[in-house]
């Protein structure tokens, strides 16, 4: 009796044995997978494939150990591949294994995410990215806590500017200021949907300046001021798409209501882009007849619209006093310079490259954010340290 309960309590303790060994074994397996699919596409597997790959490889042991207890139980005695004790046994098996496999995926990527951040394509907060980078193989830009507005652009919303204060990411060594401004922005833009980037960096990859702005998204901002987009039952011609200028008629009486713009046609309705002050003329009951009219130039309107939706921006930069533009001809500027309006009054529409900017005149500038930024800061006078060395003095 007491050998016989000694030899069931060594079954048991192996039995348990060789779960704890499956369940390793899943669980190597598939932390392995999610560890390489991390370093090689930098982003997280799916959990089912790993977990495939763990089970397989108990599948695998479980056959061996059958296919030997085959051969063994005849001559030795050993466990029946058969027997209720053995299906229990792979039953119990697959299932930690499964649970095991699960749980490696997790600790595979973080692995993964922690042991190859070098690459530069993902962005760690904490300790790992400081390890990383003492050894030189990888450039942090940490962002600042603080993040302004673009002027001139609707402002990012505040859960945003939260995600991104603060943050860092890595990216690959020897990058120029430039490459790495460059990458800077595709990656905000890219991850938080941010539609402007304005960034400065030092030679050291400090972010010296950060600024966002909202995307520009809809049909509002492509229409041009004092324009509303109004929708209209109407009988456009067969050809007729967006961009063309419509006259719209009223059919009983037959007369003209107004001159407008074809935004977007769906069936019998029509966008049209029109000036504020007609809409109130347009109703929603009546069916409108449109006369397509022959192009003509408006480069006003065309220019409003298509700045817009561009990334450049328009700013009136003034010249002051003292600032290093001043006698510096617009081609030298880093800016396209669509007018001047001069100290006395007078406006130089399109200026040559080699019109000569002086203190008091206003440049009508059309550039990205960062470079307006910069013409204005060009344009202010430096301050003055004589005053202060004469107060030393005295």
């Amino acid at each position: 009796m007491i050998a016989q309960t000694a030899t069931l309590f060594d079954r048991l303790v192996l039995a348990l044995a060789k779960l704890v060994g499956l369940a390793v074994l899943a669980g190597v397996l598939s932390g392995t997978v999610a560890l390489l699919y991390r370093w090689y596409t930098h982003e997280r597997i799916q959990r089912g494939l790993p977990v495939l790959v763990g089970l397989s490889g108990v599948a695998v042991s479980l056959n061996t150990m059958t296919a030997l207890g085959q051969v063994i139980a005849p001559t030795t005695g050993g466990t029946n591949p058969l027997s209720p004790e053995t299906a229990l046994f792979n039953i119990a098996a697959v299932g930690v294994a499964g649970l095991t496999a699960a749980g490696a995926v997790d600790v595979g990527d973080r692995f993964g995410n922690d042991l190859f951040a070098a690459t530069g394509s993902t962005s760690v907060e904490g300790e790992v990215s400081r390890v990383v980078e003492a050894v030189g193989r990888v450039i942090a830009v940490d962002l600042p806590e603080e993040i302004d507005d673009i002027v001139g652009y609707d402002p990012v919303a505040a859960e945003t500017k939260d995600q991104l204060a603060g943050r860092t990411f890595l990216f690959p060594k020897r990058l120029t200021v430039t490459d790495l401004e460059d990458r800077l922005r595709t990656r905000i833009k890219g991850d938080f949907g941010v539609g402007h980037v304005d960034v400065d960096l030092a030679a050291d990859g400090t972010v010296e300046y950060l600024a966002i702005g909202a995307r520009v998204a809809g049909i509002g901002p492509t229409l041009p001021p004092e324009t509303a987009a109004v929708a209209v039952q109407a009988d456009p011609a067969f050809a007729a798409s967006s961009g063309d200028v419509v006259q719209v008629w009223r059919p009983d009486p037959f007369e003209r209501v107004t001159t407008g713009e074809v935004r977007g046609i769906a069936d019998d309705l029509v966008t049209l882009a029109v000036d504020a002050a007609d809409t109130p003329k347009l109703d929603a009951e009546t069916e409108y007849r449109l006369i397509t009219l022959p192009v003509e130039s408006r480069t006003d309107r065309e220019f409003a619209s298509l700045l817009r939706a561009a990334e450049e921006t328009m700013s009136v930069v003034e010249i002051e006093s003292g600032s290093p533009l001043a006698g510096q001809p617009v081609g030298s500027l880093d800016v396209a310079v669509i007018a001047v309006r001069l100290a006395d009054d007078g406006i130089e529409a399109l200026p040559d490259r080699d019109h000569v900017v002086a203190a008091g005149d206003a440049v009508y500038a059309v550039a990205k954010p960062e470079r307006l930024r910069k013409l204005e800061a060009a344009a202010t006078a430096p301050e003055a340290t004589v005053p202060t060395e004469t107060a030393d003095d005295d």
